[in-house]
This record gives C-alpha cells, sequence and structure tokens, in this order.
C-alpha cells in the first residue's frame, strides 16, 4: 500500500490479536519460564494467534511455580526458556513438557554451546516431559535440522532454526495432549536422529579457552558458541576482555597472533594462527576484581590504543548496492539490532546517499539476528552523561525516521527482517511498504523501559492500525508476531522465513513497484499526500521528544533504573501482569 495506512475502526481482529476474546475450544497452556525471551515471545504469540489461552509466570522460585499452576489449572504447560528444575509438585499434577534446544539424547545446559563449538553438522529439539531428573522425561516430539554451513552465532541459531523447530514441537505436543490415553515415549526406547548425544555439563571458560595463535576458524567457533552470552575470557591488547561478535576477514592478512592489525568505526581485526585474520566487534571489560563491564564497541574501551590502527573497509555492516537500473538495496545490521549516536549517523549519512541515487525504490533491510531494537542502552549507561547520551541518541534516530517518511521520489520498502522491539518497530512504519520475515516478533512499546518513546510513533503508528490500537498496544506492552501485525495493519506483507527466499521475494517486491505505470501512480500519490499534510514532520518529533525529556532528565518512569536492570541482566522480582492475566481457576 502507498495510501496512508488508515486501520478500520472496531475491526473484527483487534480483540484476537490485542488480547480479547479466545474462541472454544482451546487449551489453557501455561508458560513457565526463566525470562519472556524470543523463543518465549513467539511461541506465546503462536499459540495465541490459534486461540488458546496462555499465561506466563516466572520461574521465581518453587513457590512461585506451583502457585502458578494452581491458579491457572492449565490443560499442559510448557517450558520453552527454563533454566530451573521444575518442582515434583507441578510435574507429577499436569503434564509438564520442557522445550530442549537439543536433539533426543542431548542433556545439559550447554546444549547449543557444545553443538558450535564441535562444529556437529546436525542438530535438533527435542520436547521432553519433566521429571526429577533434568531433560530426561520421556519424549513428546523432536525435531532435526542442517546446521549452517557457515559458522552461526548462538544467538542466531537459538533464534532461527531452533526457534522454527520448537515451533513444530509445540504444536505436536498440543495435538497430542488432546488425545485422550496419549503417553510420549520413554527416552531410551526414542529415536536418536543424531548420533553421539548424551549428558554433557555446563560449558565453562575453560571449555572455551582458546590461544590467538591457533586457526581463525576454530577461534570463530569457540567465540559464536557464547554470543551473545556469556563470550569467551582472553586477552586483546594486554586486557582481561570477553570477545564478542566475531567474523573472519574477507581477505588473507598476516601478523603476530593476537595482535591487533586494523580497525573500522567499531571492530578491531586481529591477526590468528594463520591467514584467517578475525574481526572482533564488541568486549565486556573484566576488572581486577573479576566483574565483568559493559558489552561495547571493542574501539571504545580500546580507544587509545587503536587510535592509530590502519583503518580497513573489510567488514561492512552498512552496505547498498543496485539491482539493474531501478532498485537499490541499503542493509544494516547493528549488532542486538541497536542504534548509539553514530551507528545512526552513518545509516542516516547511507540513507541520504541512497535516495539521491537515481533509482525507483529503495529496499531498506535489516539483519536476520534483529532488524532494530532502538536506542542503545548499552552505550547511554557507559556513558559519562548518561540522560545527554540517551537525549542524542533518540535525535540520532529520528534524524533516519524523517528521511523515510520524508521521502517523495523512492518507493521505500522496508525489510522487517528480524526480530524488533520499541523503536526499532516504529522506525520502519514511516515506509510505504513494511514487509515483514515470517516469524519475527515485534514488541512495539516502550514502557518497560521506562519511555514514552518517538522516531515520529505519534503520527506512524496510528496512520496504520488506527488511534484505538495504537493505544493498546502501547499499553498493553505485548508482543505480537508478524501475522498478528499483518492483520492489525503494523506490516503490510509477509515473505518466506528462509533468509535466501526473503531475499529473493523482497526484490521480486521491488521489481513490481519499480514498473512504469505502477511506480508513477504511487510516486504521484505520495506525493500529493505530502502536499496535503497539514502539520511539518518536525511537529511530531517536538510533541514527542518534549515527552522524553522528562523521561531522560528527570527521571520521570525510572529510566536510569530499567536500563540498568536490562544491561546488567538483573533478574526480574515478579512476573510483568500483562503477562499473567488467565489466572482465574476453572
Amino acid at each position: 500500500m502507498i495510501t496512508p495506512h488508515v486501520k478500520p475502526a472496531n475491526s473484527a481482529l483487534d480483540d484476537r490479536y490485542l488480547g480479547g476474546h479466545v474462541p472454544g475450544g482451546a487449551q489453557k497452556v501455561l508458560l513457565l519460564v526463566s525470562g519472556f525471551n524470543g523463543l518465549a515471545q513467539r511461541i506465546w504469540c503462536h499459540l495465541r494467534s490459534r486461540g488458546h489461552q496462555v499465561t506466563v509466570e516466572f520461574a521465581i522460585d518453587n513457590q512461585t511455580m506451583i502457585a502458578a499452576a494452581i491458579m491457572a489449572q492449565p490443560d499442559i504447560i510448557l517450558c520453552p526458556y527454563l533454566k530451573e528444575r521444575v518442582p515434583e509438585a507441578v510435574w507429577s499434577r499436569w503434564p509438564t513438557v520442557v522445550i530442549h534446544p537439543g536433539p533426543v539424547g542431548d542433556r545439559g545446559p550447554s546444549s547449543l554451546d557444545w553443538a558450535i563449538s564441535d562444529g556437529v553438522p546436525v542438530w535438533g529439539v527435542t520436547a521432553v516431559q519433566a521429571v526429577e531428573e533434568m531433560d530426561a522425561g520421556p519424549v513428546w516430539a523432536d525435531r532435526t535440522f542442517r546446521m549452517p554451513s557457515d559458522t552461526p552465532r548462538k544467538s542466531s541459531l537459538y533464534g532461527g532454526a531452533v526457534a522454527d523447530a520448537a515451533i513444530e514441537c509445540v504444536d505436536e505436543v498440543l495435538a497430542k495432549a488432546e488425545r485422550r490415553g496419549f503417553r510420549p515415549v520413554d527416552l531410551d526406547a526414542a529415536p536418536r536422529r543424531v548420533p553421539g548425544t548424551g549428558l554433557r555439563p555446563l560449558m565453562r571458560q575453560a571449555d572455551r579457552a582458546f590461544g590467538w595463535d591457533e586457526p581463525g576458524a576454530s577461534i570463530l567457533r569457540r567465540i559464536r558458541a557464547a554470543d551473545g552470552s556469556p563470550g569467551v575470557r582472553t586477552i586483546l591488547d594486554g586486557r582481561v576482555v570477553h570477545v564478542f561478535d566475531a567474523e573472519l576477514a574477507g581477505r588473507p592478512v598476516s601478523g603476530r597472533p593476537g595482535t591487533i592489525i586494523g580497525r573500522d568505526d567499531e571492530a578491531v581485526l586481529v591477526a590468528t594462527g594463520d591467514q584467517h585474520g578475525l574481526w572482533i566487534g564488541r568486549v565486556q571489560p573484566v576488572g581486577a576484581d573479576s566483574t565483568r563491564g559493559i558489552k561495547l564497541p571493542v574501539v571504545q574501551v580500546l580507544r587509545n590504543s587503536v587510535a592509530c590502527v590502519p583503518r580497513l573497509r573489510d567488514r561492512a555492516r552498512i552496505r547498498y548496492r543496485r539491482h539493474g537500473a531501478h532498485i537499490g538495496e541499503l542493509v544494516f545490521e547493528p549488532y542486538n539490532g541497536a542504534l548509539d549516536v553514530d551507528r545512526s549517523r552513518r545509516l542516516a549519512g547511507a540513507l541520504r546517499k541512497a535516495l539521491a541515487q537515481d533509482t525507483r525504490v529503495l529496499i531498506l533491510r535489516g539483519g536476520f539476528d534483529a532488524w532494530c531494537n532502538g536506542i542503545d542502552v548499552n552505550a547511554i549507561e557507559a556513558a559519562d552523561d548518561p540522560a545527554m547520551a540517551a537525549w542524542a541518541s533518540i535525535r540520532a534516530i529520528n534524524a533516519v525516521c524523517r528521511l523515510i517518511a520524508q521521502n517523495t521520489g523512492h518507493i521505500i520498502i522496508a525489510g522487517v527482517s528480524g526480530n524488533a522491539g520499541a523503536g526499532g518497530v516504529m522506525l520502519p512504519l514511516g515506509a510505504d511498504i513494511v514487509a515483514a520475515r515470517n516469524g519475527v516478533v515485534l514488541n512495539p512499546f516502550y514502557a518497560d523501559m521506562g519511555l514514552f518513546g518517538s522516531e515520529l510513533h505519534t503520527r506512524t503508528l496510528p496512520r496504520r492500525v488506527g488511534e484505538q490500537a495504537a493505544r493498546r498496544l502501547l499499553a498493553d506492552r505485548l508482543p505480537v508476531d508478524a501475522e498478528q501485525a499483518a492483520a492489525i495493519g503494523l506490516v503490510d506483507a509477509i515473505g518466506p522465513r528462509s533468509e535466501r527466499q526473503y531475499i529473493d521475494w523482497l526484490l521480486d517486491l521491488a521489481v513490481e513497484y519499480a514498473h512504469d505505470a505502477r511506480w508513477r501512480t504511487a510516486i504521484a500519490a505520495k506525493r500529493a499526500a505530502a502536499d496535503a499534510e497539514p502539520r511539518p514532520m518536525t511537529y511530531w518529533e517536538t510533541l514527542e521528544l518534549a515527552q522524553m525529556a522528562p523521561d531522560m532528565f528527570d527521571d520521570r518512569q525510572q529510566f536510569a533504573q530499567r536500563r540498568s536492570n536490562f544491561v546488567h541482566k538483573v533478574r526480574p522480582q515478579r512476573t510483568p501482569p500483562q503477562l499473567a492475566t488467565h489466572r482465574t481457576p476453572r
């Protein structure tokens, strides 16, 4: 759609996708989780969109889990992300199924870490009944998948192939739960589709350790098996750090192993034991007392020692290419989807150049791990003046949003290729077409971080979903997946889940809109709408910044504490009330 996105009032889909009516015959599902992470959110969205009644409870302690089960009286309990042991008082009374990120027979808390570090070709997900011994119960369902040919990051694998397999397992579990007399298969009798599995211990730093004189590919596996937590402890430029965000150099390099031989805006290139140098993008400093600092770009942590290191262009996190005469594609891949001031400014500069090209359609695509999560709270927390850093960050990301929303010379297709949150959900809404990849999860709200929010959302969000739905999305603080987002008008189209197929699908969509007649009609309508706009774009930004100022400078909604808790991964002491909405006993 090129015309303004106005959602009809009182849509019949609003209740279904924004937390209202649940159709008859749905199962009551309790999710016991250690946190509401991406996998738990995707399963929550998936179950709700299919009519199930879902309650979430954080596994704070045994008493909390037992009380939640008694109150919810579920038909089944699912544990998609649970580090704690389920108490016997729960699993002995209600069917309780743990979604384990490993194939049948694999056991232990570091399944993906070992799989990536060992370079296994095939891995899987298993739905196992909770029993006294962790991961040792009967099998309800399992799936296997081929590991990506290039060494995957743990976070990427978990949010990609693991999450896809988990959804299939969950569907099978709920179907079997409705069968009268169904009994899961004993673990010893279940087929082992991946050989060599068994109980493996928690992977510790001693298991992850490497020397810079090892081959680059070997070091890469160790670091990616720990990305984004806990990282690998090592020495870099004489400092003890945990390293993250690694990738092999695009060309052969030489140098003494462990030496920094190049840099870009955020990362450094480190020589290894062979010609495969390794880019390191993020580090977490370790203090003299072994406490770990904030994860930051390595050039920020080592700024003094890398100031004279040669700048290289081998590693492009923002890149542009043309597809024929009429289509441009701008790809940006900020680590964890976070945009600090510098990354926003670089993105804005690249966007200006892309929109100055003599093309008709621009594809703006993010990474597959994350599309965007708004401003970088790690950078803000680490700043000497966090309030000023936050203010600069929101103004910098707003500049990107204005470029998208004000453009009248191109059709902009925002390819939401990965999960998004807060300002990262709002950033693409000014585009002409928002085209999401199937399975992505969007968190379109700011309140959990104690912010009113900006990114022109007061203009773009109501135009897409309607005033009522916009207020509910912001107030309810609940995620939606691509299917639900399309149903309420938050996105316009859903593309394939496969990364390669999604890229091709976006290009096909761009070709369709670049066709002479369609493009001319769309651009004319777009310019007419811009001319008829009664207020400048800065009107909306000014209203939003007027609300953001007391949040950032006066800490009106505890932004400082909420930000600190997020950065330092402070465990919540209670389940967010909006997730525990179905606790009325039968």
